[in-house]
């Protein structure tokens, strides 16, 4: 047991999969495993363990925001032995060719600012993902018949932003959409050894003020969770 997480030695399973809503975790647990079982609750932010084709996963909330995040993978990582996390969340597109309900896969993620930034003093290091999921992912992605985008991204550390001029600027520079926890995930995993992905569903455009009703969603949601298990286990 850790703070934050009170699973047992032996609960988590080293593929997991990051939801940011616990709600959302319990869903694709149920969804997609095989006798899945809950692992954790403490706090609210639920944990799943159960078994995708015979192979060990744990679906295991994040919540909102790098700082909530980094706490969750860092334990998992650290003192679970998780070796592969991917997230699996809603963005806002930034580009006009990327469309509602289109997929991004992560390929680096800009950032004002992480929970890790203190690490790294005056160098602006660069959050990338592991290129063996990626390419698994893609080829994965591709199966689906959605709009598939790689490339980079940005994390905001807020969710109100009120800085149209970043924005203009990231557009202008071919940034594909906005979320919130991707460049932590991959700085945390960089940084213990591990693997690391965001797949990413476009629930809303920044530029067109579209949005994906929430009847919508969940369907779209499991398009990402497929993905990501046939990813992790390619």
């Amino acid at each position: 047991m850790t703070v934050h997480i009170g699973a047992k030695p032996g609960d988590i399973a080293e593929t997991v999969l990051m939801p940011g809503d616990p709600l959302r975790a319990k869903w694709a647990a149920e969804t997609f495993l095989d006798d899945p079982r809950c692992v954790n609750d403490v706090r609210g932010m639920l944990g799943f363990t159960g078994t995708w084709k015979g192979n060990p996963v744990t679906i295991h909330g994040s919540g909102m925001g790098m700082p909530s995040l980094s706490i969750y993978a860092n334990e998992l990582i650290r003192d679970y032995g998780a070796k592969t996390l991917i997230r699996i969340g809603s963005a806002g597109g930034m580009q006009p060719h990327v469309k509602i309900r289109d997929v991004v896969l992560a390929m680096t993620s800009t950032t004002l600012s992480t929970p890790s930034s203190g690490f790294f003093k005056e160098l602006n290091y660069a959050p990338c993902a592991d290129f063996g999921l990626l390419m698994a992912a893609h080829k994965t992605a591709e199966k689906t018949g959605a709009g598939i985008h790689v490339g980079g991204i940005y994390s905001s550390d807020v969710f109100y932003d009120e800085r149209p001029d970043l924005t203009e600027q990231m557009t202008r520079h071919g940034v594909l959409c906005v979320e919130m926890e991707a460049a932590e995930l991959y700085t945390v995993a960089a940084r213990h050894g591990a693997r690391a992905l965001a797949v990413l569903t476009i629930s809303d455009h920044l530029q067109t003020g579209e949005a994906l009703p929430s009847e919508d969603r969940q369907s779209s949601f499991a398009d990402m969770v497929e993905i990501a298990l046939e990813a992790a286990f390619a």
